[in-house]
């Protein structure tokens, strides 16, 4: 019985635009991450900018992708740009655009001090709301050596504890985004620029794949002693069995013309 699969369809287009809102769960940290900068007041950021020249990107967007990509461990600008095409979560909080590496970067160094304070209040209001984790950052103060008690972990010195441990935590993944920049490693998933187009993709890729060899290049091969055994077994398959040539018997002519030697009487 034939297998029937779930078809797969990259051709057909939509018929209306999707959007964003439907790529991901309810429930995921992406979503959570942006609503939080939402609530944000980041006029700081935003009347920095003179309004002159193109229009740069939304400070909002990228304080959220740098918060989103810092938590989950993605720390290189390249990968950050990357991700913005490849994975779905990063392609939500960009809400289908597509920042440089080089501008996300730059926003970062240009905003250092600012963005320092924004990831810790995002990491306190998600504390507020009892989540114990976002992404790699402990929220339930672990790291804290307090007592374990509801009263202290209410307390004012708990809080000013747990903003100190936020605070060191937030400076570490900044440090680790501007040392991974500093490498500049490419992330070795783009291909050349000739290849980017599918015509010129796919005749590169039949051109490399390994064709056949001919009958002469694997008679080439072959010591010469056995090259003429070969060469008659090329043009035979082994399903078929070859024609045996027998040697015709020699026809002496009819019988009343063949002379016979005389017999001398004595």
């Amino acid at each position: 019985m034939v297998p029937k699969f779930v078809e797969v369809d990259r051709e057909t287009q939509f018929l209306l635009p999707p959007s964003v809102q439907d790529w991901l769960p309810k429930g995921h940290l992406a979503r959570f991450v942006v609503d939080v900068v939402e609530q944000l007041d980041l006029r700081s950021l935003k009347e920095s900018y003179a309004g002159r020249g193109s229009r740069p990107y939304n400070p909002a967007m990228l304080l959220a992708l740098l918060f989103y990509g810092y938590a989950t461990g993605v720390f290189s600008s390249r990968k950050l740009e990357r991700n913005t095409y490849d994975s779905v979560a990063f392609r939500y909080i960009a809400a289908n655009t597509h920042p440089d590496h080089d501008t996300i970067a730059e926003f970062r160094k240009r905003f250092l001090k600012e963005l320092s304070g924004f990831f810790v209040q995002i990491l306190l209001i998600a504390h507020q709301t009892k989540i114990l984790r976002l992404g790699s950052v402990s929220l339930d103060g672990s790291k804290i050596k307090a007592n374990a008690s509801r009263h202290k972990a209410l307390s004012y010195e708990h809080a000013c504890k747990l903003e100190t441990q936020l605070k060191a935590e937030v400076a570490e993944l900044l440090s680790k985004a501007e040392a991974t920049d500093k490498a500049d490693i490419p992330d070795g998933m783009s291909i050349p620029e000739e290849l980017e187009r599918r015509e010129q993709r796919l005749s590169a890729i039949a051109a490399a794949q390994p064709r056949p060899r001919s009958n002469v290049a694997l008679l080439s091969a072959i010591p010469v002693s056995r090259r003429r055994m070969k060469k008659r077994s090329l043009h035979w398959p082994r399903s078929q069995k070859r024609p045996v040539k027998r040697r015709e018997a020699r026809n002496p002519g009819p019988r009343h013309l063949v002379q016979r030697p005389k017999i001398k009487s004595i």
